[in-house]
Formats: structure tokens, sequence, C-alpha cells
């Protein structure tokens, strides 16, 4: 099928799968899932913050008045929570009394307890109660795609547990724990908000708010290491929710140089009306603060299986345990923070000096075999088509994609439909990484400058 033949969103798919496979790849490292309350709408039907504003005004007979009137009265959402945790509480201490645990009656409870227990107890009755009735749903497949991404780390909004269902062997951190501790950044979710099982930490109201906003600065310098080291993608949120924006305002601060797409931050928004006939935008201006804003790449998708499977196609940790990860980091920062200061252990120093001058004799001391695949390869190949467009004095990969196909074109030929001195594809999972030679660079550099060229795919 010709380029001109091959339906629009098609060659999208083809040209950002690849996109992504090559940030992911250049970067050597898993994604980091920012996760937010659409993704959890999309698989086990939680509500959005009006409907679960319409619930609470709903099920609480001290609310007298429709939700309408406190939106109009009170504009936001977490003003409106504020209002509604007080009258929860009235609630409870009256007519309510028995939709709460007596233990909630004691002194020392928190007056907004009341609306967060009821939240919680919400959210519990949606979520599924075996991770098999997750997974024989409708998206049973996009869920298999999204847990093969093994993400680095998850940073979520969202209350509910699915997430815990769906990456059972990363470590939650809830809500004020972020903030304490030694935590090690691989193989954890981020609750920041909160979570059910621990109503209290549920960040829902105006004070909610103010008090995360006070000591959000500790949580931002925690989080800002993953920015520039990771590919990101962003699920569930809307561009314009004030949680995305409030993280890239965070990304925007610490970029060494502003301005242009920011090459390893993806959107993923659902979008019901793509045809085969859609050409969706590649990326996305997002305002952050006043006269302040960043652009990153935007995805459409109304099948977010592709999308998935694109962030999946790491070779290097296909089989690796985020849990087993984890408690190997763990143990080595507990190993040259305290063991061997204090003397717990003995420790071979030259051994250890000897070591870490070589990478395969330092991962041997945990056991580990280096993964030596795509090295050959790499020596020969070394180049994405990101970095020869960038060679090429051009950003993205869309200018060697087009001069590929300037030569399919011209000669006829595909130099991506085969290995050839030019190219090389390997598979992996579903998605296949494109890599190209200083031969492809020569040639594609005649084929900008329109100069004469022949092809010698031997």
């Amino acid at each position: 099928m010709s380029d001109e033949q091959q339906p629009r969103y098609e060659r999208y798919v083809e040209e950002v799968s690849e996109d992504i496979t090559e940030t992911v790849q250049t970067l050597g490292c898993q994604p980091i899932l920012f996760i937010g309350s659409g993704l959890a709408r999309r698989y086990i039907g939680a509500p959005s913050w009006d409907e679960l504003l319409g619930h609470l005004a709903d099920e609480c007979s001290t609310i007298e008045k429709g939700l309408g009137f406190y939106k109009q009265s009170l504009k936001t959402p977490i003003k409106i929570g504020e209002e509604f945790a007080r009258l929860y509480q009235e609630w409870a201490w009256g007519a309510g009394h028995n939709e709460f645990p007596e233990t909630m009656f004691e002194e020392d409870v928190d007056a907004q307890a009341y609306l967060k227990f009821r939240i919680a107890e919400y959210l519990k009755s949606l979520t599924p109660s075996n991770v098999s009735d997750l997974d024989n749903g409708d998206f049973a497949n996009e869920i298999e795609a999204l847990r093969q991404i093994k993400p680095h780390a998850i940073i979520t909004t969202n209350y509910d547990q699915m997430i815990e269902m769906i990456f059972p062997d990363h470590q939650p951190i809830i809500g004020q724990q972020i903030l304490a501790g030694q935590h090690f950044a691989v193989g954890e979710v981020y609750k920041i908000h909160g979570s059910i099982e621990d109503h209290e930490s549920l960040v829902f109201t105006e004070s909610d708010y103010e008090e995360f906003a006070r000591k959000k600065k500790f949580l931002s310098a925690k989080l800002l290491t993953f920015f520039n080291e990771h590919p990101l993608l962003f699920i569930g949120y809307s561009a314009s929710d004030p949680n995305i924006r409030s993280i890239l305002s965070d990304i925007d601060e610490a970029l060494p140089v502003k301005g242009g797409v920011i090459p390893n931050v993806y959107i993923l928004e659902w979008n019901d009306e793509i045809t085969l006939d859609s050409a969706p935008a590649r990326d996305k201006l997002i305002a952050t603060g006043e006269d302040r804003s960043i652009r990153v790449k935007l995805i459409e998708a109304s099948d977010f299986g592709w999308v998935f499977d694109a962030f999946a196609a790491n070779p290097v940790l296909n089989d690796v345990n985020p849990r087993v990860l984890r408690a190997l980091v763990a143990r080595s920062y507990n190993l040259v923070r305290h063991d061997i200061p204090t003397m717990k252990i003995e420790a071979d120093f030259q051994m250890l000096d000897q070591a870490v001058e070589d990478s395969d004799s330092f991962a041997k001391l945990f056991g580990i075999a280096n993964i030596s695949d795509y090295s050959a390869a790499s020596a020969q190949y070394p180049y994405s088509a990101t970095e020869l467009t960038k060679i090429l004095g051009g950003n993205g990969s869309y200018l060697a994609v087009y001069l590929c196909r300037k030569i399919k074109e011209d000669k006829g030929v595909d130099i991506k439909a085969s290995d050839n001195r030019y190219h090389r594809s390997e598979k992996i999972n579903k998605s296949v990484f494109h890599k190209y030679s200083d031969d492809a660079l020569t040639l594609l550099k005649k084929v900008q400058a329109d100069e004469k060229y022949e092809l010698d795919l031997e």
C-alpha cells in the first residue's frame, strides 16, 4: 500500500509508536506513569468529580439543596467539598449516625472525617473484589498492555485501589508517607492525594488542598528527579486539569532550556470520534500559570492498547519484577548508608573498587548478567529517526521519516522494510525499534539536498 493509500490515522499510529519506542530506548529506562481519574472511570466506572459530589449530595439528608445550588454559590469543587464536609458532620451526629462506625464519634476524630469515610466506602463498592473481574472486562487486552509497561514508578491523584490491582508488585506510598522516610523511586505507587484504605488521607476539601499546597514543594523536590530522566506518560487527565497543570509547572521550572516541545512528556487523551481519516495534532500547548505555558507531545486514541504497547517496548526489563528491583535498591542504600559505616558487616573494599570500574563485574555483585543483545547492533546502527532528524536540522522524528518516504517514491524501495546497510529493526512485544547507520545518514543528507544518489542495500 502506498503512503497515499494508507489511512491517515494508521500512519499517525505508526509514526507516534515509533517516536515513543525511540524515546524509551534513547533514555534507556522505564516510563513514569501519571494516572488520573479518567482511567479509573474507563476501567471500573469510577465517578468524575461532579458525579462524586452528586452522589454525596444525594445520600446526605442535611444537604437539602441540589448540587446546582452549591455550584452557583461556591463555584469550585473544593469549596463545595469544604461545605459538604461540614454538612456531613452534622448528618453523622444526627440522622446519619448509623452510617458510621462508633469509633468515629470520639473527640479526637477530625470534623471532615465523615465525608471522607463515605467517599472511601462508595469507591470501595465500585472496585472489583478480585483482579480476575478486572482482567475479564471489556478492556482486558488494554489492561494487559498497560501492565506490560512495567513502569519505573506511578504517580496518581486517584483514591481508589485499581492501580494496585493492575500493578500488584508496586508498593503504595500514601499521602504524607511520601514526605517521610527514604523511598527508592522504583517499583512504587505515589498516591499523592491519599487512598481509600486510609480515608483520613484523602485530599478533597479546600482546607485539604491548602495544606497540600503548603507541603507540595517537598513532594515536588522528591519527584523532580524523575522528570529529566524518564519518559513521562499522563493517562486519564484532561489537559485543563489543575493537577496536571501543577505537575507540568514543576517540570517547566526544572527545564534547563525553555521553549519547544518537551521530548519525553506525553499526554494520552481519549477521543471516541477518531476515524481512519483522522490526523490528530502531535503536540499541545498547556498553560501552567500566569503568562507561562509548556508544550508537550499529545496522543489521541479511542483504543489505548497500541499506545501502551509502544511504551512497553523496552527489552531490557521485560522479565524484571519491580518488587525485586525495589528491594535490591533498598538493600544497596542500607548497605552504603548504614551497614558499612557502622561496621555491621565486613567490606572487601579492594574487591568493590575493582568491581565498580567494570560494569560487568559490578552487575555480578548483585547476581545480574549484563544484557548485551543490542550492543553490536548499536555500534553499526547508532541512530534513531529522532537522532537523524536532529542532525539534519529538524525536530522530532518526522524529517527522517519524510526523507525515507521520498526515497521510496523516487526509487520504489522502502529502506525500512528490511534489515540492510542503512536500517535495522527488531520487534519487541508488539512494537518495532528502527535504527539507522552512518550510511543512512549520508544517504538522507543527499536526499535532503536534492543531490543524486544510488541505493545499495547489500
